[in-house]
């Protein structure tokens, strides 16, 4: 990535950047030494030191211990007795509270094994002489004073040596340990201050490079200085279009090359402006003498689809009688069908009357022949009766009475039944004929009744094909009167395209005089064409659109026909145009 190509933004945010890494880079730096150097000196002052004060301590306790011992050998006065066991004493308990204290002290991690060691000799050899100390001081207490000095010679001064060489060994290391890091933090404090100064300086260095490279790129982007540009950007806007000084010494992109590049551009674009305003002038007013002539012509030619139209209305107002009296026609002869259907129904249902006359009839008849067959049995059945009580004499001549008559009422009843047989045989023979010219009937009536239908489809389409005549023709006159309005709306269309038109030499002049304020530095002779002047068109009788009939609804399969959308007026669109 070359910086020279990146933006202004760019070039300034990557140097505040950098610079803003390298001063937080030196803060976190300058914290991490404040730290080391804080840490080291607290780890001196909590660990070395202390270790140091409670061995120095357990040094001085182990003297005022060995002095007050020796000293109880020599004292004779009670009370001197007294003040040497308690000093014995008290120096005995600061020896093992120093040492307990020092041991758990070195139990730290941070705490070397070389200290631990020292410590822990410190402690073997105190757990040695301080019994012997202790006993010293009994023996003396005890008046055992030879025993004590002896006890002193063998076995104290010995121990006594060892713990005092064990405690400076341990203050000639825990000096040596801090003098160690004196020096390592004198080492660490110039090795840290030659790295920040030395991130100092490379960040001082850096922020004079980026400022170069700003400075630099800023100059040559813009190619002069503001106040410059100010001056040419307000003479372009005063419309001075003279020649940009220095800009042909700009380096190449820089904005006073481009402005230089922009005057010479707008110097040729306004002389073009200058001379299509005066075509577009001559031009506007010969569109306008044109159109005068057009107006006239389409005038003339909605007067002449006017009349058109009103021919056409006069030819869809008859078809449309013919139409209306042939779908009258039509529902009249679906009247009569329905009337001769349900007429056929009704022979239908006669025949289906008779039908069951007959055959009730016909059981009737059954019924009589049986009756009369009872009535003839009964008759043989009296007749026997009678010869049966013959012989009987007197006993049986009621009963040949009763029989006499039981036979005369069957001889009646046959005789009845016969007679009603043969009339009821007559009614059937007739029933039979008068259901065969029902059933005759009914034929007829189906006949007439598909006739009938046959009529009413024809009727039907007569009315049809009328209703599509009658349509086509309103469809017609229609789109002629659609044809008309788009002749008038072409009209008033023509009007205003003159009005256009002038209107349109009136902005070219104004264009012309517009640009005309431009000072371009050199002289163009540009004389302003003046226009040909156009002749107002004369006022147009407004031809008023003819109202298109209502059409009627007639059953019947249509005739589909796209019909053609009238042209809006009142604007110039492209669309307006296209359609005139």
């Amino acid at each position: 990535m070359n910086f020279k190509s990146l933006s202004v933004k760019a070039k300034l945010s990557w140097s505040f950047g950098v610079l803003i890494f390298m001063l937080v880079a030196i803060s976190i730096f300058s914290l991490k030494a404040l730290s080391d150097a804080n840490s080291q000196f607290s780890n001196y002052v909590s660990g070395i030191e202390v270790r140091a004060r409670l061995a120095e301590t357990v040094r001085t306790s182990v003297d005022r211990r060995a002095i007050a011992a020796r000293d109880l050998v020599l004292v004779t006065k009670p009370a001197d007795l007294d003040a040497e066991k308690t000093e014995v004493t008290k120096a005995h308990e600061d020896v093992q509270n120093a040492l307990r204290q020092l041991s758990e002290q070195v139990k730290d991690p941070s705490v070397s094994d070389k200290a631990r060691s020292l410590v822990a000799e410190i402690s073997r050899v105190e757990s040695l002489y301080g019994p012997v100390a202790l006993n010293i001081v009994n023996a003396a207490l005890t008046n055992r004073r030879d025993e004590a000095i002896t006890m002193i010679d063998d076995q104290c001064r010995p121990l006594l040596a060892q713990l005092i060489k064990a405690t400076n060994d341990y203050s000639d290391y825990t000096a040596g340990r801090a003098k160690a890091m004196e020096e390592q933090s004198a080492l660490d404090y110039s090795n840290k201050r030659t790295l920040l100064i030395a991130t100092c300086l490379i960040a001082l260095a850096m922020a004079i490079g980026a400022a170069t490279l700003i400075i630099r790129g800023l100059t040559q982007a813009l190619g002069a200085e503001p106040v410059a540009l100010g001056e040419v950007t307000q003479r372009v806007a005063n419309g001075d279009l003279s020649l940009v000084r220095g800009a042909d010494l700009a380096p190449a992109g820089s904005v006073l090359a481009l402005m230089g590049a922009m005057q010479g551009s707008l110097v040729k674009l306004i002389g073009d402006v200058r001379t299509a305003a005066d075509s577009i002038a001559t031009g506007s007013s010969e569109i306008a003498s044109g159109n005068i002539d057009l107006s006239s012509r389409t005038e003339q030619q909605a007067s002449s689809l006017q009349e058109t139209a009103a021919s056409m209305e006069e030819l869809t107002s008859t078809v449309k009688q013919n139409a209306e009296s042939a779908a009258q026609a039509s529902s009249l002869a679906s009247n009569a069908s329905e009337v001769a259907a349900k007429g056929s129904s009704v022979v239908g249902q006669v025949v289906e009357t008779m039908a069951d006359i007959s055959e009730s009839s016909t059981k009737i008849a059954d019924i009589t022949g049986i009756i009369e067959g009872i009535a003839f049995q009964t008759n043989i059945l009296a007749l026997n009766a009678a010869v049966e009580a013959a012989p009987a004499g007197e006993q049986g001549r009621g009963f040949a009475v009763v029989a006499s008559e039981v036979r005369s009422l069957a001889q009646r009843s046959s005789s009845a039944a016969k007679e009603i047989k043969d009339l009821i045989s007559s009614s059937v023979q007739k029933i039979q004929t008068g259901s065969g010219l029902a059933s005759e009937a009914g034929r007829t009536m189906s006949e007439v009744t598909n006739a009938v239908a046959r009529v009413n489809d024809i009727m039907g389409e007569i009315a049809a094909a009328s209703g599509e005549q009658s349509r086509g023709i309103e469809q017609v006159n229609t789109a002629i009167t659609q044809m008309d309005e788009v002749t008038q709306q072409n009209a008033a269309l023509v009007e205003q395209a003159t009005a256009a038109s002038q209107s349109l030499e009136d902005q070219g002049r104004k264009l012309t005089q517009a640009v005309s304020s431009f000072r371009l530095g050199t002289e163009h002779s540009m004389g302003y064409a003046t226009p040909v002047t156009s002749a107002k068109a004369p006022p147009r009788t407004q031809v008023k659109p003819r109202p298109v009939p209502e059409e009627k609804v007639v059953n019947g399969p249509r005739a589909v026909r796209a019909s053609a959308k009238p042209a809006t007026s009142g604007s110039t669109s492209n669309a307006e145009w296209e359609a005139f």
